[in-house]
């Protein structure tokens, strides 16, 4: 942002909790530790100048081109070594923030008032609503997983910063006496220093299965021990006792993934990489299925005088005797009289054998695992053993609707260009090797589906659906791969251009004439999912125009489905990054149109994303249950009731802003020369180069002729790193111009305290323009030498920044978010170091001169170590 007054920053100082200060001491000081160990005291000194110098710039005690003369002293292997450093200290700095909001979350959750955004506080809030038994049975959360290459840091980077939080949970446990409280600093100390000794730039670029391994680290890790807690939450909140009583809450936790299915743009997933990814999902959860009841079956100690079976579990334990007696004698043998021991730990045999394919004694399909643990729950039940049968029992009875067999369904997706080439290719008889590539695929669902059921795979997403034809292409190529044997598919249209948002119920319309979409809607209880693209449509139109668009599609579709009877679900393909959709999931969910959520919510969760919010179980259950209560909420007749009035009200006035920031967003990224100074400017070539996924950055080949050539991801990510983090507030300042300069500031303020779409819209901007700085922007902006261009982007922040505050009402970015506005202004000076050490590559490689292949080679690892720790100070990629 604009440079933070002196005293601003002393005060987020001075303001920073006590716990939270004392970690990031200790980390910080045993970071500085391992560089002066690693690289002699005169390294640490050197960070130290420049933390020093940043601070003084920030504070105008010296001046940026004092800290770029610094900079630009040092050696490069100098200036890589203190790239690191500070890219070391905001993985320490982010862990230190994580664990404080761990604490706070555990501090405020107290029995007589429920969390703020808790299921709690929605049960509480919806008791008396004649809707609450209705929308809970009905309720969905769809998550799903993505490839998208958003996550800047290496595999071996993130699993060596949990190793220092398990570390730092041990040093900070009370209670600890003095031996082991030294012992709990020297191995805090020794992971400090492997992460930095562990190398953050990848040497190998990923490919697809690679990125279904590191997905599957949060599951291991994180969800599936953290969704059966929050059914259980749900559970409590609906009636006292749970855990004595059968369960009340309903499992509505269903992932998703793309990784593995998505090929729009990725010719590496092909239908041997989609059937190789279901396979390692199914590996992953059959594991972690099997485990749980071991642990269950080895700890259901209930003596049959105390415990005993029913008449049904002593009959199914005969009759497993009888077809399989080596592993039920010897089970009997380690067990006697603890029949309902015995029993669990067959069943976890039979889960062994599901994952190993030893047919003979492999379950079938998750409903037949589920029949043999509610015949346990029943017998225990029968027997008085409530707790027995409704405590971790029934948490893996929970695991196994959630997860099946396959962990998440794994969606398909490709663009619809590809398969109208494929049907020409068909008529004319001669087929190419991608033409046969998606027949294969569909080949692949349907082994999919034929092994572990049409859940794990019925979804194709067809990207840039313009028309029924599309939907009708891909079944169509079903026909001609499998014929009569077709698989069962949901094909999903995608819709991303501003066009195509308009067209989306026109598109609809036309798929109801297609047979195989009306025999599907039989089938199925006219259910019909649609997702609508963010990233595309903001990258096209601009953050303001985008959102309104959207909303339009949204209202759109709804009143679509409750006029055809359909069950619609929208899938919303949002990034992580505010000018890819992003922000804050729950009040987005709040802002949405009127009967568009209806208790079903989907969602894309990208790149960085995933661990961010899956990588620490409080912080899933935090995350998942304020989005749950955002679901629950929006639902209601109260909420759409307000939103459908302030969108009344509003809408003249929205439509004014939505025109003239959409002609101010085009102005300038449909300029002649534009795609070209946006590269220069940019550390865009080199992203690619960080290797973060398996997935191109663009569409085509060379430098982007267009913004069309670039995906959106890039465009954000490369915006973020020259501090402009255009995408997130562009052109709004000239739609808010356009109604205040006809008196109506007014009429803005009152759509910012009334609609809550409005209020997200300009609280992103708001938050996106806290992470710009003007004066490090205007640094990577001279680069290109178009200085219209420059005076243009720097103009719209201007305009931006004056009239989100006039608004709003505040005196400055973020005012009314204390603990944002403290990490952002401690954070920032940080940033600047890394910003000028980038910037000093960046200059060097643009200027090009006569840079020998070393020199090239040595300034482009500088500038990518920068590229990964702005990433991990600005919290956000693309």
């Amino acid at each position: 942002m604009a440079a933070i007054a002196p005293a601003e920053r002393h005060n987020a100082v001075a303001e920073m909790p006590d716990e939270l200060r004392a970690d990031v001491r200790l980390l910080g000081g045993l970071l500085g530790q391992v560089i002066a160990e690693h690289g002699g005291p005169g390294l640490l000194a050197d960070v130290e100048r420049l933390r020093k110098a940043v601070i003084a710039a920030r504070r105008h005690e010296t001046t940026a081109d004092d800290v770029a003369a610094m900079v630009a002293e040092w050696p490069i292997e100098r200036a890589v070594h203190i790239a690191r450093a500070f890219t070391c200290y905001f993985h320490l700095a982010n862990l230190a923030e994580e664990h404080y909001r761990i604490r706070i979350l555990r501090q405020r959750d107290k029995d007589d008032i429920p969390l703020r955004e808790s299921l709690a506080e929605a049960v509480q809030e919806l008791r008396g609503d004649d809707k609450l038994t209705e929308l809970l049975d009905g309720l969905e959360f769809r998550p799903v997983l993505t490839a998208h290459p958003t996550e800047a840091r290496r595999r071996a980077v993130v699993t060596a910063i949990q190793r220092v939080s398990a570390q730092l949970d041990v040093y900070n446990a009370p209670g600890m006496g003095a031996a082991e409280r030294e012992e709990a600093h020297r191995r805090l100390l020794e992971e400090i220093d492997l992460l930095w000794r562990t190398a953050q730039l990848r040497s190998t670029k990923l490919d697809p299965l690679d990125e279904v391994r590191t997905a599957m680290a949060a599951f291991d890790e994180t969800l599936f021990r953290t969704v059966p807690q929050i059914y259980r939450s749900l559970d409590r909140a609906l009636a006292p006792g749970t855990g004595t009583r059968p369960p009340l809450a309903r499992p509505y936790i269903r992932y998703g993934s793309w990784i593995g299915g998505d090929r729009d743009g990725n010719p590496n997933v092909t239908a041997k990489v989609t059937r190789e990814a279901v396979l390692i999902q199914a590996e992953h959860v059959l594991t972690a299925l099997e485990n749980a009841a071991t642990r269950i079956g080895r700890t259901l100690t209930a003596a049959v005088q105390y415990t005993p079976p029913s008449a049904e579990l002593r009959a199914a334990l005969s009759q497993a005797e009888d077809d399989y007696p080596d592993v039920v004698s010897e089970m009997a043998t380690r067990s006697p009289q603890e029949p309902h021991r015995e029993w669990l730990i067959f069943v976890a045999g039979r889960i062994a054998a599901t994952r190993r394919r030893d047919m003979d004694l492999a379950y079938r399909s998750p409903s037949e695992l589920l029949a043999d643990l509610r015949l346990a729950q029943d017998s225990l039940r029968g027997a008085g053993a409530v707790r027995q049968a409704f405590g971790e029992l029934q948490h893996l009875i929970w695991q196994v609707e959630t997860f099946g067999f396959h962990l998440a369904e794994l969606e398909v997706r490709q663009h619809s260009e590809v398969h109208a080439a494929a049907l020409k290719e068909i008529a004319e008889g001669t087929l190419s090797e991608r033409t046969e590539e998606v027949l294969a695929t569909i080949r692949v669902i349907a082994w999919i589906q034929e092994r572990f059921g049409v859940s794990a795979c019925p979804r194709y997403v067809v990207s840039f659906t313009r028309s029924a034809d599309d939907v009708a292409a891909v079944h169509e190529l079903a026909r001609h791969a499998l014929g009569d044997r077709a698989p069962v598919l949901d094909v999903v249209p995608l819709f991303e251009s501003g066009a195509d948002l308009d067209n989306s119920s026109a598109v609809l319309d036309g798929m109801l004439a297609l047979e195989p979409v009306r025999r599907r809607l039989a089938d199925n209880g006219r259910r019909l999912e649609v997702m609508l693209g963010y990233s595309d449509s903001a990258k096209e139109l601009g953050p303001a125009a985008a959102t309104l668009r959207l909303y339009d599609a949204q209202a759109a579709l709804a009143a679509w489905a409750a006029r055809n009877d359909v069950t619609l679900t929208l899938f919303h393909g949002r990034g992580g990054a505010l000018g890819r959709g992003g922000g804050p999931a729950n009040r987005a969910v709040l802002a949405q149109a009127p009967g568009s959520v209806a208790g079903r919510f989907k969602v894309t969760e990208q790149g960085e994303v995933i661990f961010a919010r899956y990588g620490h179980s409080a912080i899933a259950r935090r995350h998942i249950e304020q989005v749950t209560n955002a679901v629950l909420l929006a639902s209601t007749s109260a909420v759409e009731s307000s939103n459908a009035g302030a969108a009344a009200k509003f809408r003249a006035l929205a439509d004014k802003v939505a025109r003239a920031s959409e002609r101010a967003y085009r102005s300038l990224t449909e300029a002649p020369g534009f795609p070209e100074w946006f590269a220069l400017v940019s550390p865009l070539e080199e992203i690619g180069s960080l290797r973060l996924g398996s997935r191109p950055a663009r569409r085509g080949l060379g430098a982007p002729r267009s913004l069309d050539d670039l995906r959106a991801i890039p465009w954000v990510f490369a915006w973020a790193q020259t501090r402009v983090n255009l995408p997130g507030w562009y052109g709004l300042g000239s739609g808010l111009g356009a109604v205040a300069s006809e008196g109506g500031v007014e009429e803005l303020r009152a759509a910012y305290r009334e609609w809550p779409l409005f209020a997200s819209l300009m609280d992103n901007a708001e938050m996106s323009l806290a992470k710009t700085d003007r004066a490090i922007a205007s640094r990577y902006l001279a680069l290109g030498g178009r200085n219209d261009f420059v005076e243009q982007v720097l103009g719209e922040y201007d305009l931006t920044r004056k009239l989100v505050l006039e608004i709003t009402g505040h005196t400055r970015l973020l005012e009314n978010r204390r603990v944002l506005s403290r990490a952002v202004q401690l954070r920032d000076p940080y940033v600047d170091a890394l910003s000028h050490l980038q910037l000093r590559a960046l200059s060097a490689l643009r200027a090009d001169g006569d840079l020998s292949e070393k020199e090239r080679d040595r300034l482009s690892t500088l500038l990518l170590l920068s590229v990964n720790g702005v990433a991990a100070g600005l919290q956000n990629t693309g």
